[in-house]
């Protein structure tokens, strides 16, 4: 059964950096997207960044551009989420998430509905 499992999350002020970690474990098809996710209270959930194994094509909410850098250790399973210069609009409970993908193509979505694994969340909170 294929498990996600985050950390990283926490309190900083705006301005200050948190790096977040995604281990992935029983996956049997190496290609996959990794996403990272978040919701705000009262918000729908929204793609942050997002990455394919083994190509590595990613992709940014134009929000975090700049700020926030997705990579992947393949040795390891795990997805890490450096996020620099943090807001407080960044506050959020944050997922990791992840779907297999078949056929032709790299390109990771932004559609929940597409990502089959979710993590439990770790939150992030950013004060002015």
């Amino acid at each position: 059964m294929v498990r996600l499992v985050e950390s990283g999350g926490g309190s900083v002020q705006a301005g200050g950096s948190l790096r977040l970690s995604c281990t992935a474990t029983e996956f049997t098809n190496s290609r996959r997207c990794m996403g990272w996710f978040r919701q705000a209270p009262g918000k729908e959930r929204e793609g942050v960044a997002a990455i394919s194994t083994p190509a590595g094509i990613i992709r940014y909410a134009d929000s975090v551009k700049g700020r926030f850098t997705i990579s992947q250790d393949n040795a390891r399973n795990t997805t890490y989420l450096p996020m620099n210069d943090l807001k407080p609009e960044d506050t959020a409970m944050y997922y990791c998430a992840a779907y297999e993908k078949f056929g032709y193509g790299d390109f990771c979505t932004f559609f929940p509905n597409e990502y089959k694994y979710w993590g439990q969340g770790t939150q992030v909170t950013v004060s002015s």
